[in-house]
């Protein structure tokens, strides 16, 4: 099973954040490094392994996206795009509409994503936004793949369970980014870790990793005492000196306030929590956006541009619902800190 020094995973956050520095330097240190590879092609996600590898020979993850079925008409995308048109201006955003992703093309990059696991030997794969595919399992499993499944409710751990996941993430309505549900729908999905951890510990026998809103020493031994087996920690480590995070991106949270944290599917046509801004503010009267990964793919150059700009309006500032305690730190610090707390606080 999982073998690392201490019962910490670096969440596998989509994006940019996870660079080889950070999965590396987390894996280095006694904890569980992890790539967010949702957005990357197969290409970059070898690569990113490649690096990590030439840092670390310790234990990492990979993290993908389970494919889902979509559904957009040509008028929605073009009321999406028109709804859009006063931003991008605004931002001197230029050039035509971006080619979007289908049902199939995103199906296509999955299979290659896991041809990449299975060929560079990841040790260690995580799932987020469903149930992988049996087919899928069982050639991971083939090959010693640790499997682990996230999930929001008790309901989608014993399934994830019943489908051969050997560890469950539960995410806690508190996590930052965007919300892992994928039987219930996002009210039914919101329940808070305190009330999520000792349930699904209950009612599953893998080992059970808590996620949401753990910044520090009591967060992780709390997690620890309602059952769970490990801590999956993302916000921590996003301000982290070695993340991928623009420097805006980075300073909105550790300026942020819990009542500045807010639930949106503008940015990306799925749920998803993080700093209320502008562009939140601006959407907020359209109560119908195209799903996911559409509207992802149509505010990508608003966010990129806002991003240059180093103009927070219009970024999507992923973080859970602690940013007060979110600290401007190295990876290895955090770690070495987070360590000597635990032991105080269980002395």
């Amino acid at each position: 099973m999982l073998q690392i020094d201490y019962p910490i995973i670096q969440a596998p956050m989509a994006g940019g954040i996870t660079t080889p520095e950070l999965v590396s330097c987390v894996s280095e240190h006694g904890a569980l490094g992890s790539i967010g590879a949702g957005y990357m092609t197969p290409q970059s996600l070898r690569q990113h392994i490649k690096d990590v590898r030439k840092r670390t020979s310790n234990p990492f993850s990979v993290n993908v996206f389970v494919p889902n079925t979509f559904n957009v008409s040509e008028e929605e995308v073009e009321a999406a795009i028109n709804q859009l048109r006063p931003i991008r201006k605004s931002l001197g955003v230029e050039g035509g509409n971006p080619s979007l992703p289908t049902p199939a093309s995103m199906k296509r990059n999955f299979e290659e994503q896991i041809n990449v696991i299975l060929e560079e030997k990841v040790p260690i794969c995580s799932f987020t936004f469903g149930v992988p595919p049996e087919e899928v399992v069982a050639e991971l499993k083939k090959e010693n793949v640790i499997l682990m499944g996230t999930a929001t409710t008790v309901n989608e751990a014993i399934l994830l369970e019943s489908k051969g996941m050997d560890m469950i993430i539960i995410q806690g309505s508190e996590a930052g980014g965007h919300r892992g549900h994928f039987l219930a729908e996002r009210d039914q999905s919101l329940i808070g870790l305190v009330s999520l951890t000792p349930q699904v510990s209950d009612h599953v026998t893998v080992p059970v990793i808590a996620a949401g809103g753990i910044m520090d020493a009591r967060g992780l031994v709390a997690a620890r005492y309602l059952g769970a087996s490990a801590v999956q920690m993302g916000t921590a480590f996003l301000t982290c000196a070695e993340s991928g995070a623009h420097p805006t991106y980075k300073e909105a949270i550790l300026n942020a306030n819990e009542d500045d944290i807010v639930l949106t599917k503008a940015f990306s046509g799925k749920w998803a929590r993080g700093i209320k801004n502008t562009f939140i503010d601006d959407m907020k009267d359209y109560t119908s956006v195209p799903p996911f990964p559409v509207q992802n793919t149509l505010t990508s150059a608003i966010r990129k541009a806002s991003a240059d700009q180093h103009n927070p309006a219009y970024m999507s500032l992923w973080t859970g619902q602690n940013p007060r305690l979110a600290t401007d730190h190295s990876a290895a610090t955090f770690i070495q800190h987070l360590v000597q707390e635990v032991k105080v606080i269980t002395r």
